[in-house]
């Protein structure tokens, strides 16, 4: 069986030191994570596992995103694919890259059928991290659903 664990976990580090210089805009902001937070996908039927691990995901997923179903799968695979690539490069290139942002690399591939719900929430995620953290991963506008 194919094994497919999409972890992504981003929450505020606490520092030792205090410097005089504001953060990053970049840097994930300081939010325990709540009761709801993580989204978990997975089942006996499914071979795959995506854990998204997110403070305030949840609650913009159910109140901001575009329902499911607004989507079609093959948009959701193909802005998928371009997003994983495009997060890889990032996770790959610490020094250019905050490594609290791009912490691990995203093993998707764009030959195997991970399922509407997958792609949905997957995609939704680039678009919430995008907004959250000001980043840009494609280039040109971000969408805001």
């Amino acid at each position: 069986m194919n094994k497919l664990s999409l972890i992504l976990l981003f929450i505020g580090l606490a520092f030792s030191c205090k410097t005089n210089e504001e953060p990053a805009k970049s840097s994930p902001p300081e939010t325990p994570v709540a009761k709801g937070d993580t989204i978990t996908i997975s089942g006996e039927g499914l071979e795959y596992d995506l854990i998204i691990i997110e403070p305030g995901f949840n609650y913009w997923l159910k109140s901001t995103a575009q329902p499911e179903g607004f989507y079609n799968q093959s948009f959701l695979e193909n802005k998928n694919f371009r997003y994983v690539t495009e997060w890889n490069h990032r996770v790959a290139q610490p020094l250019r890259y905050s490594s609290k942002l791009y912490e691990l690399h995203i093993n998707y591939q764009n030959d195997i059928n991970y399922g509407y719900e997958l792609n949905y929430k997957l995609y939704n995620y680039f678009i919430y991290f995008q907004n959250t953290y000001k980043q840009n991963l494609l280039g040109g506008r971000v969408p805001t659903n």
